[in-house]
């Protein structure tokens, strides 16, 4: 039985779908203007009628829950994500939106299982369309497989925004805990340059150690599904066909797929680590990803830190409380863009995470000036 609460929250989530229905067609229409190549702007254009017809469904089924459904305006995310777009390209933006189509994919299909008959029939078809989607943008972008589950495509920027997040909260925190020490000017700007080499140092070799163990066990993986081809061939052509047979193929079409495929070793060991393992190619470097993750945090760090180098006294605290607390906000909302939630919320959240490490570091910090 559905509960007064549990239906308010399910017709929560149908707005949230009618916005993010609303707010791709607005985004592919934004990709298509600023896509050169006509054939590949038009696959674009009717992605995004496709999501206007999404949008209609939705704005159909709440209606006829009573809800009143105000004219689609773009969600402040969009239009975040526009600047994603406009600043470091539009093909990054075509990938962070292939994640976006699977992030619907996924919450369609949870759904269809839970909302009332209209609802779910809503979710059910929306679910498949949503599919094809991915499946339609992942081979515009050159993605093989179900592009769904891949999330390469936001990696640089997902590395920059929590570089800079890392480096921005912990050298605010370093810095406000300095001050509430009461030290002088030159100890404060000391304290926060050595933060930042620190906050980089650390999560540059983090970001490079990580990619290294990740890329070191993938290489592992594979070397043992190379190793089980050579010895174990037909169990790998019969593995192989029922890896085909899950998606859709019927028995005796998986089969000779699988037997066309093992005719090529490498092709076979591709297959096999992509739809066996989900390892897929990648361009993946160790040392790009510590270098991203680095200078995003400096730069991040950089901030609390930048008001001391031009003013001193109360003028230079203000300053850096200021810059700090709207970054916060703002790299708050800029994490929308991989978490799928309202950059609002999501930015008030940092907001008030700053402040608490604000408020924490400073009274850190009288405290230890007044012990010793």
């Amino acid at each position: 039985m559905q509960t007064a609460a549990t239906g308010a929250q399910h017709m929560d989530l149908w707005r949230d779908h009618w916005q993010d229905e609303g707010d791709a067609a607005f985004l592919y229409r934004r990709i298509a203007a600023a896509e050169p190549d006509r054939e590949r702007a038009q696959v674009y254009l009717d992605l995004a009628d496709v999501e206007d017809q999404h949008v209609a469904r939705w704005e159909a089924v709440l209606r006829g829950a009573g809800i009143r459904v105000p004219p689609h305006r773009p969600s402040l995310r969009a239009r975040i994500m526009i600047l994603v777009g406009r600043f470091l390209g539009w093909r990054l933006l075509a990938g962070l939106l292939l994640a976006e189509e699977g992030r619907e994919t996924k919450g369609y299909l949870r759904g269809a299982q839970l909302y009332a008959p209209e609802a779910s029939r809503a979710a059910a078809d929306l679910a498949k369309e949503s599919a094809e989607h991915a499946e339609r943008l992942g081979a515009l972008l050159g993605v093989e497989g179900e592009p769904w589950h891949r999330i390469e495509s936001g990696g640089f920027l997902r590395n920059a925004v929590y570089g800079f997040n890392d480096g921005l909260t912990a050298n605010f925190g370093l810095v406000m805990g300095v001050l509430g020490a009461d030290v002088p000017h030159h100890i404060i700007l000391v304290s926060g340059v050595a933060g930042l080499f620190a906050d980089a140092l650390s999560m540059g070799s983090s970001g490079f150690l990580a990619a290294k163990s990740e890329q070191e066990v993938q290489t592992h993986e594979i070397a043992v599904e190379r190793e089980e081809l050579r010895l174990m061939p037909d169990l790998e052509e019969a593995e192989l066909a029922v890896l085909y047979r899950t998606r859709g193929m019927g028995a005796e079409a998986a089969q000779q797929a699988a037997a066309e495929v093992m005719r090529n070793p490498e092709r076979a060991l591709a297959e096999q680590t992509q739809m066996e393992l989900g390892i897929t190619a990648s361009a993946m470097s160790p040392l790009r990803e510590g270098w991203i993750t680095g200078l995003a945090t400096a730069v991040g760090a950089f901030i609390p830190v930048f008001p001391f180098l031009l003013m001193e006294g109360t003028p230079a605290v203000v300053t850096s409380f200021i810059i700090s607390m709207f970054s916060h906000f703002g790299v708050g909302a800029a994490r929308s863009v991989f978490t799928g939630r309202g950059a609002f919320r999501s930015g008030l959240d940092m907001f008030i995470v700053g402040l608490g490490i604000a408020g924490i570091g400073y009274l850190v910090g009288e405290w230890i000036s007044r012990v010793l």
